[in-house]
């Protein structure tokens, strides 16, 4: 347990530290552009970050990955604000955190195996859409000199690597906003910076219990608000535990991520901030910034907060043209590009499902509906193709005067049909034989077909014999089936 400790918080403690920096100084225009969202004061997104991903450092599932305000959960916040004021928010997050933690102990982290590769890529392309978009404000309606800016920021990003040494010794994002706001003051250049984006807080935060009445009528009022937050930032940081789960190409445990979030967002809503959760934009850069353990998480939740209560006059001096190119670094190195050059070979159905994950995402701007879109085209472009691959083979049997059926494939709800519909009853047959060692029936739909099939036979006279059930099928035959009960095949022949 201790080695494995100090792999996870110790084994790049310089890396992870400098990380740090570099996303705590990224998340802090975000958490205020959140707050903005919510209608909240920027001290709550501010104070929620800090909380967020010191706590989730300790708690969460997935080493190296960035937890905070997010700007999903934000937008569900707004109404809540809006009619009921900032306490009935804390308490929602209090009630989020609750939820998210009886999640992971009801192990729903492990329904990502449920979620296809093509609803992955198209999640991570339209976050990456998302998070260039959520840039064009900063560049529409400025001077020339925000372009410059952003331009060289780029450039400094991209080509500092490649110096020898040096190059690979400190994260370039981190260099391009310390050299972009000492040269934006020492030219005293009139661009926006961090500053122009709201009122920092100058205290650390203090222990807040929400002030609303205990009542079924308050529960009521959060419930479903609780709720959506719940599912959106679950489904929000178990899709980012797998981007970074590749990139890093280790494991995490999606169940205690669960249990990890709500921790982190019961932390959050007691030191007066709002519920968050994983976000994929500053996950990426912890990760191209050299960040790989729970110290980078940790680090960059700590640096946040020294430097907004504590360096808050010099951070207020950073340009916001430095941290929109390193968004766009960001937005550039999350969207898949071999997906685009993969349309030409991956089958239709996969590219379907990839780019209408993309479109309702960006379209809604809710990462939940997108993903339960993509994985519902999967699901049934999924069991179109299985129904396909059922087939039922006939051969004729004159010794016996009958017939010989064998059915191969799997018998479910969408080839229940297409099982009903390869017999043939008109044949005057004596026997029928039903080979079913080849095949698997699933649901209560092919046990249906199965009955619907025997029953007819036998309104025309013809013995029916199946063979070869395998003991799973014969399970659900025995107990949901009616042609081996002459009492149920009574009632269903007269329409009761």
């Amino acid at each position: 347990m201790i080695q494995n400790m100090k792999k996870e918080w110790f084994s790049n403690i310089r890396g992870d530290l400098l990380a740090g920096i570099v996303v705590a100084l990224a998340l802090i225009p975000e958490a205020i552009a959140f707050s903005i969202i919510a209608g909240v004061d920027p001290k709550v997104g501010l104070y929620a970050s800090f909380c967020i991903a010191v706590v989730i450092a300790f708690t969460g599932g997935r080493p190296g990955m960035i937890s905070a305000a997010t700007g999903a959960m934000a937008l569900l916040m707004v109404t809540l604000v809006k009619e009921h004021g900032l306490e009935y928010l804390l308490a929602a997050t209090l009630l989020t955190g609750i939820f998210q933690i009886a999640a992971g102990y009801l192990k729903l982290g492990s329904l990502m195996r449920f979620v296809s590769r093509s609803v992955v890529t198209g999640f991570v392309n339209a976050l990456a859409i998302l998070i260039f978009m959520a840039q064009l404000p900063e560049l529409t309606n400025v001077t020339w000199h925000v372009y410059a800016m952003t331009a060289a920021g780029l450039g400094i990003i991209y080509l500092f690597p490649l110096i020898p040494v040096i190059g690979k010794s400190l994260p370039s994002p981190l260099i391009c906003i310390v050299g972009l706001t000492i040269f934006a003051v020492y030219m005293g250049l009139d661009i926006r910076t961090v500053g122009d984006m709201g009122q920092l807080p100058d205290t650390l935060p203090i222990f807040l219990w929400p002030e609303v009445p205990l009542t079924l009528e308050t529960l009521m009022i959060i419930f479903p608000y609780s709720a959506g937050l719940a599912v959106v930032g679950l489904l929000e940081s178990m899709m980012t535990a797998t981007i970074v789960d590749d990139l890093t190409d280790t494991p995490s445990d999606k169940n205690r991520e669960c249990k990890g979030q709500g921790i982190a967002n019961i932390g959050a809503g007691l030191m007066g901030g709002m519920a968050g959760c994983a976000m994929i934009g500053q996950s990426i850069i912890n990760v191209k910034s050299g960040g790989r353990g729970r110290l980078s998480t940790f680090s960059a939740g700590l640096f946040l907060l020294i430097l907004i209560v504590f360096l808050g006059d010099w951070l207020k001096m950073i340009p916001m043209a430095a941290l929109v190119a390193v968004m766009i670094m960001v937005s550039i190195g999350t969207f898949s590009w071999d997906s685009i050059r993969n349309l030409k070979h991956h089958p239709l159905s996969t590219n379907l499902v990839m780019v209408a994950t993309v479109v309702v995402v960006v379209a809604t701007h809710n990462l939940a509906i997108g993903v339960f879109v993509g994985v519902l085209l999967a699901s049934l472009f999924f069991a179109n193709k299985v129904g396909r691959f059922m087939v039922v083979k006939s051969t004729d049997t004159t010794a016996e005067a009958g017939r010989h059926y064998q059915i191969v494939g799997q018998v479910f709800f969408a080839s229940a049909d297409k099982f009903s519909n390869s017999f043939d009853f008109r044949e005057v047959v004596e026997k029928v034989t039903i080979d079913l060692s080849l095949a698997h029936f699933w649901d209560i739909t092919a046990v249906s077909a199965l009955d619907k099939v025997v029953i007819k036979f036998r309104r025309e006279g013809t013995e029916v014999e199946l063979i070869g059930l395998n003991e799973a099928s014969a399970t659900i035959v025995d107990k949901f089936g009616v042609h081996d009960k002459p009492e149920d095949v009574e009632k269903m022949m007269s329409g009761h």
